[in-house]
């Protein structure tokens, strides 16, 4: 599985899909085509705790990261889907330092957090590594923030001193909504308000992350510095695929 924490340290950029569509094999299938990670999306796919645990089976199969999007702050939804054998949590719409907090003391074993202890879960390979795995856990496991509005922006400093945060994460849309420019990404307003999360974030030697809808809006922002690209959704992806092929046998077959 790729080390995500060890290439951001090394300032080396990752790509990955959101995942929303109910079928693990997705997650394998990307990790084949070459992406560094998923995240599979609770808050707004159709997907269920037991599928999530095989898309983390099939994006384990394939080398690729899964991370998972919970759909709200919550102690027990974070716990739930690291004990599955997520790589990491994306968790939506932190706004303060405490919310930033309660992420990662969720996300993590005594000292560091309160998360619930079992040896069993699959995580810990069902208790075959009860002797290191609470340890490893708290080094390993993956805690992204993400920035969706004003208030998440004004308070940024603050949630950058959270120890714990591996990445903060810019969601444009929900940024573009909060500015009154809802779905323009590309707003002067939207770019402007990036730029200065991903120069706080750069200062303070936290990973920043972004979504982006193509491969040249990626290339753009992975050049000012972002390290976690979250680059396409699986659906969007398979219709733009579909839609372009289909046009084109329809345009050769008419001609």
């Amino acid at each position: 599985m790729k080390d995500l924490k060890k290439l951001w340290k090394n300032g080396t950029p990752t790509f990955g899909p959101f995942v929303g569509l109910n079928a693990p094999g997705i997650c394998e299938i990307f990790g084949h085509a070459g992406y560094d990670f998923c995240v599979i999306d609770l808050e707004h796919g159709a997907i269920n705790l037991e599928t999530a645990e095989n898309m983390v089976r099939g994006a384990n199969a394939s080398g690729i990261a899964p991370i998972i999007r919970v759909a709200v702050n919550r102690e027990e939804l974070i716990g739930q889907v690291l004990d599955l054998g997520a790589a990491g949590v994306h968790v939506p719409t932190i706004s303060t330092a405490e919310e930033a907090q309660n992420a990662v003391s969720a996300a993590k074993f005594s000292p560091l957090g309160k998360r619930g202890v079992d040896p069993g879960v699959r995580a810990a390979r069902y208790s075959a590594d009860r002797e290191v795995f609470f340890e490893k856990a708290n080094n390993e496991t993956i805690v992204i923030a993400a920035i969706e509005g004003n208030e998440g922006i004004e308070n940024l400093p603050q949630i950058l001193q959270v120890k714990g945060i591996d990445a903060i994460f810019v969601g444009p849309y929900d940024l573009s909504q909060s500015l009154g420019v809802v779905g323009q990404v590309r707003h002067p307003k939207v770019i402007e308000k990036i730029q200065e999360i991903v120069t706080l974030s750069k200062k303070s030697r936290v990973a920043v992350g972004l979504y982006t809808d193509t491969p040249e809006t990626a290339r753009e922002w992975v050049n000012q510095g972002i390290l976690y690209c979250c680059i396409g959704i699986d659906a969007a992806i398979l219709y733009t695929t579909a839609n372009n092929t289909i046009k084109q046998v329809r345009l050769k077959t008419t001609n």
